[in-house]
């Protein structure tokens, strides 16, 4: 059978083919510790479990708006201002299969042939796929450790064509962590406006921040880059619940939201009915679940961090958000597919390679396992690095 061109050129998940290689061989009875799942190991809250058992019980399992029930919209506009500071109406608001969904559905509906997306590297893996399947041109920017793995306002003016469609910002970023201030986002936001370009904001990590770090929405700014602005967020992070899929847009662009209705009425139609009453459980109720498993992350973290910076040839920078660490191997002297595959190999423990953000001189640690997992993997990954490395 002859494959469209647009399927061929995908490139495979390394993030789920590792997480699927160690899951297989823990199911052959190998003893795999695994650093690349990124999800959180808490299960969902029980308060959320409970409205989703209520709500098949109340027989609400059939068909709803294609962008999601009036209630579930509503509670979104409350958490968006409430968290974000933003100010949306249920109109304004999509719900999708996942926040994942919500993006795929954007570039399809923004990007045409020619167009080009600047997007910020080291970079979540499927924005460059999800461009390259809309017909666009993904333009990364690099940056590194020294920047703090952040995008600086002048780099991404220098990227700017006539061709520039969109600028991806991913805060709090996976892989890295990194998180954008104010001011940064202010620079950004100025490029962005003058130059008249959308910014789709990735903020599916806003609640896992620690320390003294503050998450800002770029569209918070001021009313100018809100129009330009697509806020895109979900529940699977926050709230431990990356098998419900629920995610959710947020534009004040009435075109983009019919246009985006009309894609989501012809592809998936409405996201669960049972997820969506889950998901307005997780966002009206606070029983405090949130906040342990946010303090539980930070512990982790700092354990991680410390311990990274300990072993030889491996180095990070403190993540300011998310869950994820991004590791510096480069005195190893190897590319980090090579690293990973060898350290799943010989040590039974799993890592993502820098490959899939667009640095190979870096793996993505996750913490969000638990504390002993994090010790015995990185006490593996010391044992591998002084072996092979040292």
């Amino acid at each position: 059978m002859k494959l469209a061109n647009r399927v061929e050129q995908i490139k495979p998940s390394v993030t789920l083919s590792i997480t699927a290689k160690a899951k297989a061989m823990k199911a052959s009875g190998i003893n795999v510790i695994s650093f690349g799942a990124g999800e959180p190991d808490f299960d969902t809250p029980v308060y959320i479990k409970e409205a989703a058992k209520a709500a098949i019980d109340k027989g609400k399992t059939k068909y709803t708006p294609s962008i999601g029930t009036q209630d579930l919209r509503k509670a979104i506009c409350e958490d968006l201002k409430q968290y974000n500071n933003l100010s949306y109406a249920p109109e304004q608001i999509i719900v999708s299969n996942g926040a994942k969904h919500s993006l795929y559905n954007i570039f399809q509906a923004i990007c045409d042939k020619g167009d080009e997306v600047i997007i910020p590297s080291p970079f979540w893996v499927s924005y460059p796929e999800m461009v390259g399947m809309a017909g666009a041109k993904p333009v990364m920017v690099d940056f590194g450790q020294k920047d703090g793995f952040k995008a600086s306002a002048e780099a991404v003016k220098n990227a700017i064509t006539r061709k520039t469609k969109v600028i991806v910002l991913n805060s709090p970023n996976n892989p890295t962590g990194a998180v954008y201030n104010r001011q940064a986002l202010e620079k950004i936001a100025d490029i962005a406006v003058k130059n008249n370009i959308i910014v789709i904001s990735d903020e599916i990590y806003k609640r896992l921040v620690y320390d003294d770090t503050k998450h800002v929405s770029i569209a918070s700014l001021n009313d100018k880059i809100k129009k330009l602005t697509i806020v895109v967020d979900g529940v699977s992070k926050t709230y431990s619940m990356t098998g419900w899929r629920i995610g959710y847009l947020a534009s004040e662009d009435g075109a983009l939201i019919k246009a985006i209705s009309n894609l989501q009425d012809h592809s998936t139609s409405n996201p669960s009915s049972i997820s969506q009453e889950a998901a307005l459980s997780a966002l009206k109720t606070n029983d405090g679940s949130v906040e342990k498993m946010r303090a539980e992350f930070e512990k982790r973290r700092n354990y991680m961090v410390e311990k990274v910076n300990s072993i030889k040839c491996l180095s990070c920078v403190k993540p300011e958000g998310a869950f994820y660490c991004f590791c510096d191997i480069s005195k190893t002297k190897v590319k980090s597919l090579e690293f990973v595959e060898k350290l799943l190999r010989e040590a039974n423990t799993a890592v993502i390679p820098g490959e899939a953000f667009g640095l190979a001189t870096h793996i993505r640690l996750s913490y969000a396992m638990s504390t002993e997992d994090i010790k015995e993997g990185l006490s593996r990954i010391e044992r591998f690095v002084e072996k092979y490395y040292g």
